[in-house]
């Protein structure tokens, strides 16, 4: 895996997620160990974020590494008219390793194509979002105990969220059952459901959450996504399809825990905050550790 891009969740093997995600836990018993003294590490952040960009800047700065880049392209020379190539072959010449999150869907592929770097994709319009991916299956290895044979719902906006596609995909690899909860306008795309069947695994849909509110082990939250809309009347009539409620988790599995990839509108009221099943924020925490993992072994010294 050493210098090797991740730009799909594809791009690595079960066993290689399983490498990433131990790990990440023996970064979550020992965080802070200079072993990037000697590397820099470039986040390029064309579009919004928080959790993403802050836990890798915090993964990087707790291993020793130097961090440089922009968490807003009109503060680059991109605001100039500089083309993506162009910026990421001189910000190849500046770091080591390049992490990216860009508002058009192939972008980070092309990224690693052209710069002579390793480049980690943080999201590539509505397209995938891997780091994402290897930190919720870390929160729900930790939390479920296993990977395999669990029920597991993705609620919201399925159509444009990118975590979600990149969840299923790797999720494909264990014995999961999927149950997809959606609007019609927002149903998962249909070449991440022929990924569910090539891989002999099952899937249901439904427009109402509370089908799944006594199946699922783990009910996984999305916000609709706004910016994806062209049209703010289409939007309009899907904002508030699904609110998850404290006390719509009466009839839920002991065990059953709530993830979310954050940020939240309004699709978890904060009654759910102080429950048992809320997750989403240790999730956001361990995306921290999985990082760390990450940098460590992409840059070859883990």
């Amino acid at each position: 895996m050493k210098n090797r891009s991740l730009v799909s969740i594809n791009d690595y093997t079960k066993e290689e997620y399983l490498k990433i995600l131990d790990l990440a836990e023996e970064f979550e018993k020992q965080p802070t160990q200079k072993i990037l003294e000697n590397f820099v590490v470039a986040t390029l952040f064309f579009e919004p974020s928080t959790r993403t960009r802050l836990s890798f800047e915090s993964a990087a700065s707790r291993l020793g590494a130097k961090v440089i880049g922009f968490s807003d392209a009109s503060n680059s020379s991109v605001s100039k008219g500089e083309s993506l190539k162009d910026t990421i072959l001189t910000v190849s010449n500046y770091s080591d390793i390049i992490v990216m999150r860009h508002p058009r869907e192939g972008s980070a592929r092309f990224a690693s194509e052209v710069a002579s770097v390793p480049v980690i994709n943080a999201g590539d319009g509505g397209n995938q979002h891997p780091t994402q991916c290897l930190l919720d299956l870390y929160s729900i290895r930790k939390t479920q105990g296993k990977l395999d044979g669990l029920n597991i719902a993705f609620v919201g906006d399925l159509k444009y969220g990118r975590t979600v596609h990149s969840d299923v995909m790797a999720l494909c690899n264990f014995d999961t059952t999927f149950h997809l909860v959606s609007p019609v306008e927002l149903k998962l795309p249909s070449y991440v459901k022929m990924h569910i069947k090539e891989n002999n695994l099952k899937y249901h849909q439904y427009t109402d959450l509370n089908d799944v509110m006594g199946i699922a082990d783990i009910i996984y939250m999305t916000r609709i996504q706004k910016e994806r809309f062209s049209d703010p009347i289409e939007y309009e009539k899907v904002k508030n399809a699904y609110i998850l409620t404290a006390s719509m988790l009466a009839g839920c599995r002991e065990n059953m825990r709530v993830l979310h990839p954050l940020p939240r509108v309004n699709e978890i009221t904060e009654d759910v905050d102080s429950t048992s099943q809320a997750y989403y924020f240790q999730q956001a925490l361990n995306g921290v550790y999985v990082r760390q993992a990450l940098l460590a072994t992409i840059l070859g010294v883990k």
